[in-house]
């Protein structure tokens, strides 16, 4: 499969970025994380349109599909923007397709609405949820943005998994905020005790698997940002270091570190866009794409985190410096709805067994 961004999708990239350059600057979203405010960000997303954006028309969005919503991705890595509202959204999504005006409520209205999966594994119908409808028990740990949500999509196990969309402002709901180190993304512990909702008319495996495939190339491509920042400061930084006289960026193991993290970079903007059309367009081998996008861009950007941290040197571990913000978001894209070592195992299951050599 050969695919490239059209120059529509390369336009909307830049124009993203020229918007998210203004209102997300360094000093500002270190006031928004200092003060563990995600709401200022949020609101300014949804009232100006973006939130909207790659999702159908039909539905309440702007249009688009899983590549511009990857592209999206990036460019909030790339910013550390607090989104961790809008990427729980957007893996409900495919949910709220069996229920239009709920689907419209969050595209147009900004009423957040997450699916209520663990955030370290890759998404199932295994939550520990069970019940009907008219009551639900359980608890799911660490579900991303549950704290920002006033609607939960709820996986439901036992014989037939199921679906249910949940009120969170009601009785039988509690929501336990839990700390992260990476504060540009919250989670938090969803107790269901009693709890009402109302029933998707969606097959639940299906709908997960559409989820748990959005995930891996969403989680992928704000990976690959947060990645192409970390390489730009990097850059910056050894031209203004100096030892000896001369900027540390002209010795050769610091020029091998850098070329080696560029590498990661574009090696890994390839694979996130094949994956993100791949699984747009329902391509038989989507899930081995979005597999190879989750487990080698965020291992990826990882191994890039600790050779930047390595190039800054003592600088780079203080709060002070914006470094530790990346590294941190790095790090949790890493383990988010599944480690590398998660997805490679989906990978592998996936692919056909090669008969070994004859002895």
């Amino acid at each position: 499969m050969r695919w490239e961004l059209s120059a529509e999708q390369a336009d909307f990239r830049s124009v993203l970025a020229d918007w998210l350059g203004g209102t997300c600057p360094p000093e500002t979203l270190r006031g928004w994380l200092d003060a563990g405010d995600h709401a200022s960000f949020e609101e300014r997303f949804v009232c100006e349109g973006w939130f909207g954006v790659g999702s159908p028309e039909d539905l309440g969005g702007e249009g688009g599909g899983l590549v511009e919503l990857a592209l999206a991705a990036e460019e909030l890595g790339r910013r550390a923007a607090p989104s961790a509202a809008w990427l729980g959204s957007m893996l409900a999504l495919p949910a709220l397709a069996g229920m239009p005006e709920a689907a419209k409520a969050l595209l147009a209205d900004g009423v957040t609405t997450v699916l209520a999966s663990s955030a370290g594994v890759v998404p199932t119908a295994e939550t520990g949820v069970t019940g009907d409808g008219s009551r639900l028990g359980g608890t799911v740990g660490t579900v991303l943005a549950a704290d920002r949500a006033r609607r939960l999509v709820v996986p439901v196990g036992g014989e037939r998994p199921s679906l249910q969309l949940v009120e969170v402002d009601q009785p039988g709901v509690r929501i336990r905020l839990r700390a992260l180190t990476d504060r540009s993304r919250s989670v938090a512990d969803v107790e269901l005790d009693g709890a009402h909702g109302t029933a998707i008319p969606l097959e639940g495996p299906e709908v997960l698997e559409a989820a748990a495939l959005r995930a891996a190339v969403l989680v992928a491509a704000d990976a690959l940002g947060v990645m192409e920042q970390m390489l730009d400061s990097t850059v910056e930084y050894t031209l203004q270091r100096k030892q000896f006289a001369v900027p540390i960026g002209s010795f050769q193991a610091v020029k091998h570190a850098a070329a080696e993290m560029l590498v990661k970079v574009e090696s890994a903007r390839s694979i996130v866009y094949l994956a993100a059309a791949s699984v747009e367009a329902g391509h038989p081998d989507a899930p081995l794409h979005a597999a190879a996008a989750k487990a080698q861009v965020c291992g990826a950007a990882s191994a890039a985190a600790d050779a930047a941290l390595t190039l800054h040197g003592a600088i780079g571990y203080t709060w002070e410096h914006d470094l530790q913000i990346f590294y941190k978001r790095a790090k949790l894209d890493a383990e988010l709805f599944g480690s590398p070592a998660a997805w490679n195992d989906r990978l592998a299951d996936r692919l056909a067994l090669v008969p070994g050599a004859p002895a």
